[in-house]
């Protein structure tokens, strides 16, 4: 009994300590308010407009602010009471919806400590992290985690995937006090590890001792040429040889036409270059490891995961197909907290997609494609294959998939 009550205890002073420092649901129009656009020189920035976009689950609690014009940069940011993290976990939490389907363009945030200034963001600013997906193309579809230590940003070493599809995802990055970290999706755990391991944070524990040198008489070939091979007498033959049925053409003029020579063909004979057979190379050692030693530049940072300063955040992207719609920006320290705030993701996502549906079935039927059209639409091309050559191409029904 004892025991529980201490654990109720800590549990209630850890959700008295825990704080939210940064959240951001876009409920109103008051977010112009908050959030300030670049004015950096030199770019042509692209605005963001609140809604929940074409498909929804709840078209109020679904709003967000969606990238509206197509191949702009887009730079939006705001400033809230600075913090540090030490000795606290950090979560940093938002949802992204790419219901354009986006072809290339980030859906990631930034987070900044007290130095940005709003008006100025633009793609060299510092920032302390940036985090969230990023699509371009058939190869690039990764979450980015880029920490930034001693002025340098270092992005991840691992290839986290990202969800490419049109619905809301949420995406959680947590740095853990003891120098680990987690990246969830839609709450599930995809990535995790320590800092120290995934990013080049600090110099390598261990480097290659620079005194040491393979040994001259070190043998690594594993195979060597058969010293008793010998190439058969019959071996050499030419590549290419004149073609032995070829004739010279009635109408060949020497005079006007030069000397008659047969065309070249593949010689049957030809056994190409020769080279004696490999055999298992009795001197062989294996591959040699070069020794390592104690990085003598390497110290130990127990507060790796810590940042003195956090107090902005912002949204500095490129995008090609614009329609991305950002929300449920949240950064806290407290882990349950952000577990709690998408709670409702999946049924967001099942309205989502019941709504995208009926567009598409709408659609569809408004163009003379709908599913009864397809299927007759199929027989009749099986009744023309009938008919016509094996090779014929059926007619294909235009995809209404992107609204």
């Amino acid at each position: 009994m004892k025991y529980s009550l201490v654990l109720v205890l800590f549990a209630y002073i850890y959700a008295a300590q825990a704080k939210v420092y940064f959240e951001e649901k876009f409920n109103d129009d008051s977010w112009e308010k908050n959030w300030i656009y670049s004015k950096h020189p030199g770019k042509e920035f692209g605005k963001f407009v609140r809604t929940a976009g074409k498909f929804f689950n709840n078209e109020e609690e679904d709003k967000g602010i969606q990238t509206s014009q197509d191949a702009r940069f887009y730079a939006l940011s705001t400033k809230f009471e600075p913090f540090g993290t030490e000795g606290k976990d950090l979560v940093i939490q938002f949802t992204v919806k790419h219901e354009q389907n986006i072809d290339c363009g980030g859906g990631y945030l930034k987070i900044f400590d007290c130095s940005l200034e709003p008006a100025d963001m633009h793609g060299d600013s510092p920032y302390r992290l940036m985090f969230g997906p990023d699509i371009c193309g058939p190869g690039t579809k990764k979450v980015h985690v880029i920490i930034n230590r001693d002025g340098k940003n270092v992005l991840i070493n691992k290839d986290i995937r990202c969800k490419d599809d049109v619905y809301t995802h949420a995406y959680t990055l947590i740095i853990h006090p003891d120098n680990t970290y987690e990246v969830l999706i839609d709450g599930e755990k995809v990535e995790g590890g320590e800092l120290e391991n995934d990013w080049e944070l600090l110099p390598p524990k261990k480097i290659k001792d620079p005194k040491a040198k393979k040994p001259e008489d070190w043998d690594d070939r594993a195979t060597i040429p058969d010293p008793d091979d010998k190439k058969p007498e019959d071996w050499d033959k030419p590549e290419h040889i004149p073609d032995p049925e070829a004739s010279k053409p009635d109408d060949w003029d020497d005079e006007m036409d030069g000397e008659w020579e047969p065309p070249m063909i593949d010689n049957p004979e030809y056994k190409g270059e020769w080279a004696p057979k490999q055999i298992d190379n009795p001197a062989y050692k294996g591959p040699w490891v070069h020794p390592e030693i104690d990085n003598p530049e390497y110290t130990p940072v127990p507060d790796l995961y810590a940042q003195k300063e956090i107090c902005g955040v912002g949204l500095d992207l490129w995008q090609v197909k614009s329609g991305t719609i950002f929300d449920n920006i949240l950064i806290t320290d407290d882990v349950e907290y952000a577990k709690q705030a998408i709670a409702g993701l999946k049924e967001t996502q099942e309205g989502e997609k019941k709504a995208k549906e009926a567009i598409d079935k709408a659609e569809a039927e408004k163009a003379g494609t709908s599913s009864d059209d397809k299927k007759d639409g199929a027989d009749d091309d099986e009744d023309d294959d009938d008919d016509e050559d094996a090779d014929h191409e059926p007619q294909v029904v235009e995809d209404h998939d992107e609204l």
